[in-house]
């Protein structure tokens, strides 16, 4: 058992040949082909410890965060890792074994450390913003990354059995309405904007109720004061003058109601929220901005991987015209090569860093804003229903009044006595009780 350490990160292997597997390069026939044990001699020293200050392949800025969060960061970094050695081994120039060297590669070729470097960056992907694949453990889609579907570890939600946004809107939709997407976020904010917009509705029903109760006890009010009827007399008089009279009261028992209406449902349902759609424009606004540096930050990756590709390249060209032929300028070419495509590397990393902070950041506030969109349409919901159930209670009572308004009609009707009543009229009519006879001769 060897030890070989690249950057402070130290593998474990057999040979040359699983350390090349350990950087997930296994299916690089060249590679493999090109490690016999001529070529390629291992050899370690204890680590020293100013060692220990030196940084991991695995460092990162964002290393503690990405382990508290979602495994997909952790994985992206990993590929990250990978290119950085595969950067460094294309990169460093040919070693011989000093006396105190923890781990070096003896009769170390460009060309063919070269070809795994590029064989990483090929891993990571194609250059297209809208879907890159890897063969590692991610996959960018609209230049977010995710876990790759085919070695996608299970992700336990954030919010388990809860069906929480902040587990289900990170991805985008197809737009039914045209050929672009939809971000998942935005999604969130139509159902919002959607909910206003019902809470309005409602609230312009409720007016509509009020004006027709308003006008209900306007015409009732009007009818109470008609004179149909009003000669009727007796018992029978009494109630009909009640029924009357019960008219009113319910008129007025309507404009009570209506204006409970108002002033209990029509009006909270109105003024709920009333900058929701501006606050919503301002959090819309903040999300989109991070994502489109996101954007920004993607493709200055990608920039930055062409870059590392074409001093890769150059490098490998001047490698090979130094095989053929030997000379001063060559060589002092090579050395120039090697510094650009070191620097290359660097400008990888360094995009790499600052795409995987600008997605930390993102995926921070899309977490806290979707909780606090999902708490607000709790919110709403709720607001809704009390105020709905508000409005029934003023209808059971309302209906209390109206019965209140028709007990004396039934009380007087219960009293109602034809023959009382035609006592009543006669008494106050009649003309004489002594009937006619038959006339006398």
């Amino acid at each position: 058992m060897v030890q070989v350490e690249y950057s402070g990160k130290a593998w474990k292997g057999l040979s040359g040949i699983s350390r090349v597997r350990s950087l997930g390069l296994q299916h690089s026939t060249e590679i493999l082909s090109a490690l016999d044990p001529d070529t390629w001699t291992l050899f370690s020293k204890k680590r020293r410890p100013e060692d220990s200050k030196r940084p991991s392949l695995e460092w990162s800025p964002l290393l503690s965060e990405r382990k508290a969060r979602l495994l997909s960061f952790h994985l992206a970094g990993r590929a990250t890792c990978l290119l950085r050695a595969a950067v460094t081994m294309s990169t460093r120039p040919p070693m011989r074994p000093p006396g105190n060297v923890r781990a070096v590669l003896l009769g170390f070729q460009p060309a063919l450390a070269l070809t795994g470097a590029l064989f990483l960056q090929q891993n990571l992907g194609s250059s297209s913003p809208s879907k890159k694949h890897s063969k590692e453990n991610t996959i960018t889609i609209n230049c977010v990354t995710f876990p790759h579907p085919d070695t996608m570890p299970e992700q336990q939600l954030l919010k388990p059995t809860e069906w929480s946004y902040c587990d289900y809107f990170w991805a985008d939709k197809k737009d039914p309405q045209g050929n672009g997407t939809v971000a998942g976020f935005e999604l969130l904010l139509q159902k919002q904007l959607k909910g206003k917009q019902m809470q309005k509705e409602m609230s312009e029903f409720i007016r509509e109720r009020i004006k027709i109760e308003e006008e209900y006890a306007k015409n009732l009010a009007k009818l109470s004061q008609n004179s149909l009827a009003a000669q009727e007399e007796g018992s029978l008089g009494e109630a009909w003058a009640q029924v009357k009279k019960s008219l009113a009261d319910e008129a007025e028992v309507h404009l009570k109601f209506s204006a409970k209406l108002h002033s209990e449902v029509e009006k909270p349902l109105m003024n709920f929220r009333e900058n929701f759609k501006k606050d919503m424009k301002k959090c819309d606004h903040h999300i989109a901005d991070l994502r489109k540096q996101l954007v920004s930050r993607y493709a200055a990756v990608e920039k930055a991987r062409k870059a590392l590709t074409e001093r890769q390249r150059d490098l490998e060209m001047k490698t090979q015209q130094l095989e053929i032929k030997l000379s001063n300028k060559t060589e002092e070419d090579i050395k120039k090569a090697r510094r650009k495509s070191t620097q290359a590397g660097d400008d990888l990393m360094r995009c790499v860093d600052l795409y995987n902070q600008a997605q930390s950041k993102w995926f921070e506030e899309m977490v806290t804003t979707t909780l606090e969109l999902e708490r607000l349409e709790v919110e709403r919901v709720e607001m809704i229903r009390q105020h709905l159930c508000q409005y029934t209670q003023l209808r059971h009572e309302t209906d209390m009044f109206n019965q209140s308004t028709v007990e004396p009609v039934d009380q007087l009707l219960r009293k109602v006595d034809p023959a009382k009543d035609r006592e009543l009229w006669v008494r106050e009519h009649k003309t004489g009780n002594i009937r006619p006879v038959d006339m006398e001769i």
